[in-house]
């Protein structure tokens, strides 16, 4: 869910594909699906744990490819107790969220109570007013084309405001505030650019259509009819409730963030959830099991995250398309202070990865990849990939992910959902 400090505009970390597009085969982007083959779990066992061994302190995942789950993890819940990460741990999922957003905003489409390109001023006429409310579409908010500057990055400005955040409420209606007093990013529609402040307000939207509360109707719509008894919205509980690990803000070396109010997030980053959880939600959705398919359809369809780089991927409403080596994957990555997520998984949903980490915010703007992204993203792709030749290429080859919500910066901080 982070952008960096001083205004630098979230964009996906296309440039960090760089990589990816010498070893990725001109074809790649144009397989249907992933190649052939069931992921080795000694393979996949060997890439987890060379995830600690780059000096995370602990990651866990859980990958399907059809029937079959491989769950796991390796390293550290804590660094300051010997307790092992478990890969059932619920973890916080920050911009994951929107996925589930997006979902519950496109299930009132296809119910006829809202319009895609209804005027957001339609539906919320005294928080967005006069010719932006008039002009910015629910499309543009679920496809971060609106225009409208992301909260987050005035909201944290110094490592003060980050204690500050740590213990507050915050109300939705003034983060919006925050967001839509920044200079506009763009006009409406015109180019792509992430804002977490897109996301509260669809989440003001499913209050404004249905009458209820906006997490709730994601528990109502989604949660509970899949089951994801490991999936929440906390609210203003700081606490992760069953189990957990440690959460680590690089800058904050062994103090542990994981209690945290995340009423900063709400729907644009605020969810917790298990990376089984993840897979079944996702699973069901590219299964077309929670909308329809013309609806679905729009959801995939995507704008360039960098218009010079269409290669780099394409966003479509709360969720990204990627290609890698054996072809397209969907899905969405989250970030809040002391927790890093992916979840990513074949168009047909039948090849999926899901996986998070206990660190965050250890990028410090150095040319080279982190040894940290090189070892995760590693273990993903031989999860993705399980036939391609991940693991025999060298530490400087490997592809990097792109991630709308972190990028490596030249800044000590970076933040965004």
């Amino acid at each position: 869910m982070f952008s960096t400090l001083r205004t630098r505009k979230i964009v996906a970390a296309g440039v960090m594909l760089a990589a990816t597009i010498a070893v990725v085969p001109a074809s790649a982007a144009a397989q249907p699906g992933p190649s052939a083959g069931r992921p080795d779990r000694v393979e996949l066992r060997a890439a987890l744990t060379a995830v600690p061994e780059a000096g995370v302190p602990g990651v866990l995942a859980e990958v399907r490819d059809g029937r079959h789950d491989w769950r796991a993890a390796a390293g550290q819940a804590y660094l300051t107790k010997p307790r092992p990460m478990q890969p059932q741990m619920r973890h916080r999922i920050g911009s994951i969220t929107k996925t589930f957003v997006a979902t519950t905003v496109l299930q009132l489409v296809d119910e006829g109570r809202l319009g895609l390109d209804d005027p957001v001023g339609r539906w919320l006429p005294d928080t967005v007013p006069g010719e932006r409310g008039d002009q910015v579409t629910v499309r543009m908010l679920l496809n971060h084309t609106s225009g409208i500057g992301n909260y987050t990055n005035a909201m944290i400005d110094s490592y003060a405001s980050i204690n500050q955040m740590q213990v507050t409420t915050y109300a939705p209606a003034d983060l919006v505030a925050t967001g839509l007093a920044m200079p506009p990013t763009g006009a409406p529609g015109a180019t792509f650019s992430y804002s977490n402040t897109n996301y509260v307000l669809a989440g003001l939207l499913i209050e404004a259509v249905t009458g209820n509360d906006a997490p709730a109707e994601v528990q109502r719509r989604i949660l509970r009819p899949l089951k994801l008894t490991g999936t929440s919205f906390p609210g203003t509980d700081p606490t992760i409730r069953g189990p957990h690990s440690g959460a680590y803000f690089a800058p904050f070396g062994a103090r542990d963030l994981s209690e945290f109010n995340m009423s900063w997030g709400w729907t644009a980053g605020e969810m917790i959830s298990t990376t089984a959880d993840l897979n079944t939600f996702f699973r069901a959705l590219l299964d077309g099991d929670l909308l329809s398919p013309a609806t679905l359809k729009q959801m995939l369809d995507g704008v360039p995250m960098l218009p010079g780089l269409p290669e780099a991927g394409t966003y479509g409403l709360g969720i990204y398309s990627l290609p890698t080596p054996c072809g397209e994957f969907l899905g969405h990555d989250g970030a809040v202070f002391g927790h890093l997520t992916y979840s990513l998984h074949s168009r047909d949903g039948t090849r999926q990865v899901s996986s998070g980490i206990n660190i965050s915010h250890y990028q410090v703007g150095l040319p080279d990849p982190h040894p940290f992204d090189i070892a995760w993203q590693t273990f993903l792709l031989t999860a993705m990939c399980p036939t391609s030749d991940v693991s025999s290429r060298s530490a400087e080859a490997v592809p990097q992910l792109p991630s709308v919500t972190r990028m490596p910066g030249n800044d000590a901080v970076v933040a965004a959902p």
